[in-house]
């Protein structure tokens, strides 16, 4: 007796627990490869742009009238340029308070760069914990269809007399559809987090460097400075 084992005849007649798992194995997928793609768009637009503002930054040009141009933007101003605004707005206010000594200026400007990069990396971070999720979860989703689809499978061989390969067949294929399906959806996943991780982490080292570079500037310029316009 034929028997069709293509794939989408065994995925139409599976049990419909398998179907449910094979159904939220492919959503997670899809839901996956959405966030790899937004993550890869937006760490590229990241590394770039802390690129760009380093490039800039230690070009030599007035940082008061960097800080201006941040400031009046109409854009967002995120990353390495946000931390330089935000300490820099800081270091300007407390220098017009009166009685402020250049400890105090240099700590208060410290603490804004640090909300500022806690923001940036929670931003980038975002959305890495449901890679992780579906990468660590997914084989095991799969291994559930697939262990209930040969349960099934042997089940039906109680009601016959004589066992055959055309009777198991499609019940086995259809339960390792499922398990293809899992390892389908994690692979990527396991890869797409550790990548971006490893880029998140690297941009974090290079967000704490910059703060540290430019509080020791604003520390040897403390009693120099001017007066910063908004």
């Amino acid at each position: 007796m034929d028997v069709d084992l293509s794939i989408v005849t065994l995925v139409m007649q599976a049990s419909l627990v398998v179907k449910i798992v094979m159904g939220l194995l492919l959503a997670a997928s899809i839901a996956s490869w959405a966030v790899i793609i937004e993550k890869s768009r937006m760490l590229k637009q990241s590394i770039d742009a802390a690129n760009s503002f380093e490039s800039r930054f230690w070009s030599g040009g007035d940082l008061a009238t960097m800080y201006r141009e941040l400031a009046h933007s109409n854009k967002r101003v995120a990353g390495m340029a946000g931390i330089f605004e935000a300490g820099f707005r800081e270091f300007g206010r407390s220098k017009k308070q009166s009685g402020a000594n250049s400890d105090n200026i240099i700590d208060g400007a410290r603490r804004a760069m640090r909300v500022s990069q806690l923001r940036e990396v929670d931003r980038l971070e975002n959305n890495l914990a449901f890679l992780a999720t579906v990468g660590s979860t997914s084989p095991y989703v799969g291994l559930f269809g697939t262990v209930w689809g040969i349960m099934n499978s042997f089940q039906s061989l109680g009601s016959v007399q004589s066992a055959t390969l055309a009777l198991v067949a499609p019940g086995i294929a259809e339960a390792l559809i499922a398990t293809a399906m899992g390892l389908f959806a994690a692979i990527p996943a396991v890869i797409g987090f550790n990548r971006f991780a490893d880029k998140v982490s690297r941009l974090e080292v290079r967000f704490d460097t910059f703060t540290e570079e430019f509080s020791a500037i604003l520390q040897r310029h403390a009693g120099q400075v001017g007066e910063v316009s908004k």
